[in-house]
């Protein structure tokens, strides 16, 4: 039996891997069980993601779930005052302080869920991603199935010409790939 004055545990879970692997898919699914647990659950995105809806994360299948669009990952802290899980999506758009920002949350006993990308559209580490990654209770990797071969994809091919870090796209701008598919597509020391 638990005692009134028992400490919550807090902890961090990330969910990562490639565009169209289901990250955002699997978190609104730990969200929606522990909203049905009557777990107080607050959840943030980055106001630049406005793919779907500004106030809404939203899964390339349309399932979604409320949301409130932040700037700062510090807006947390201010927002999250009596919760229990906190929900993150797209976090590789977010600065580094969301490192801090998580562990903050923990540290106070939330369970906090974040999602992201892993790696960028170039195969290299995400912004904060590798640094949540490290400090994180767990880590889902999921994958998405490579569009050209079928085997298990964990490259963001973008299909356009830009070199710009951030490009929010969706399948008219992206393909999940494999390694290999991935570097015959950009040229990356394949010969055949």
């Amino acid at each position: 039996m638990f005692s009134e004055n028992a400490k919550k545990a807090g902890c961090i879970e990330v969910i990562c891997g490639s565009m169209f692997s289901g990250k955002t898919e699997e978190l609104i699914r730990r969200l929606r069980r522990a909203q049905f647990a009557n777990l107080k659950v607050e959840i943030y995105k980055p106001s630049v993601d406005v793919r779907y809806a500004e106030d809404q994360v939203v899964s390339h299948d349309l399932h979604s779930i409320p949301s409130t669009p932040i700037d700062s990952p510090a807006s947390m802290l201010l927002l999250s005052g009596d919760v229990d899980v906190v929900g993150i999506d797209e976090a590789q758009f977010f600065d580094d302080t969301i490192v801090e920002v998580a562990q903050t949350l923990a540290d106070r006993g939330v369970r906090v869920i974040i999602a992201g990308l892993d790696t960028d559209f170039s195969g290299k580490p995400f912004g904060p991603m590798p640094a949540l990654m490290a400090v994180a209770e767990d880590v889902q990797k999921v994958h998405a199935i490579c569009v050209k071969c079928g085997n298990l994809a964990n490259r963001s091919h973008r299909l356009s010409a830009s070199d710009q870090l951030v490009v929010l796209g969706e399948k008219d701008t992206y393909e999940p790939l494999c390694r290999h598919c991935y570097n015959k597509a950009t040229g990356k020391g394949i010969e055949e």
